[in-house]
């Protein structure tokens, strides 16, 4: 088993990935003024090069109005470009930055509870330990048709499978489909997760379509509901 993690975002990244979570959320308001530059890169533990990258991110986006002498604004929107668009899981307390440690990766044949998806007999399963804001949230099982990739490693891995997979293999998830629900957390689950092998979780399959209308990808999610909570919002 490796226990290498995925590779990080560049930090700036991993900020406006942040705040874009926290807006959604309701953590920052439309037309709430963020805090002086200084300050909030102070708390945030980054330059104010840093910072002021991420800013400008999010001006780019249309979430942030930038006025000269006065401060940065928020400026909500109901579709945002985020790389962690489709990632449903936010602390209880709202928002979370998503980062990923990679448990284990291997190609193996599709067993079959799972329901039918790719071309190929073989699937590359992934399993990691999700994280929110450094939080353990929620232990994952992702099968990727083989078809997609004759090889995958753990070193490899961004901390965005969907961005990993745009990028590296050419595959874009264009949609997906979730069923939520509870189950056992399973027994590849490490001792960081907040929950024991057996005990009660929240569940979820997701079944996700790539650009060619075809099934890419099946993945199973035990989040722990003390940490993280499963939400869409409907725009």
């Amino acid at each position: 088993m490796s226990s290498a993690p995925s590779g990080a975002l560049p930090r700036y990244q991993q900020i406006s990935e942040l705040l874009i979570r926290d807006i959604a959320a309701g953590r920052l308001m439309d037309g709430a003024r963020l805090a002086p530059e200084r300050e909030m890169a102070a708390d945030l533990g980054v330059a104010v090069g840093t910072l002021r990258k991420a800013l400008q991110d999010l001006a780019a986006k249309g979430l942030l109005e930038r006025v000269q002498g006065s401060g940065n604004y928020i400026r909500a929107q109901p579709e945002v470009d985020s790389i962690y668009a489709l990632f449903r899981l936010e602390l209880v307390t709202g928002g979370g930055l998503p980062s990923a440690k990679v448990l284990e990766v291997a190609r193996l044949p599709k067993p079959a509870h799972l329901p039918e998806f790719g071309r190929a007999p073989d699937a590359h399963r992934i399993r990691r330990l999700r994280l929110l804001s450094g939080l353990p949230a929620a232990v994952e099982e992702i099968w990727l048709d083989a078809s997609y990739a004759t090889d995958l490693r753990a070193e490899d891995l961004s901390q965005s499978l969907y961005l990993h997979y745009r990028t590296r293999l050419g595959l874009w998830i264009a949609r997906a489909e979730d069923r939520i629900g509870t189950g056992a957390v399973p027994d590849f689950a490490p001792a960081a997760f907040g929950l024991r092998p057996g005990a009660v979780a929240g569940h979820i399959q997701r079944i996700s379509w790539g650009q060619d209308n075809q099934r890419a990808e099946v993945s199973e999610t035990w989040f722990d509901p003390n940490v993280a909570r499963y939400v869409s919002r409907l725009k």
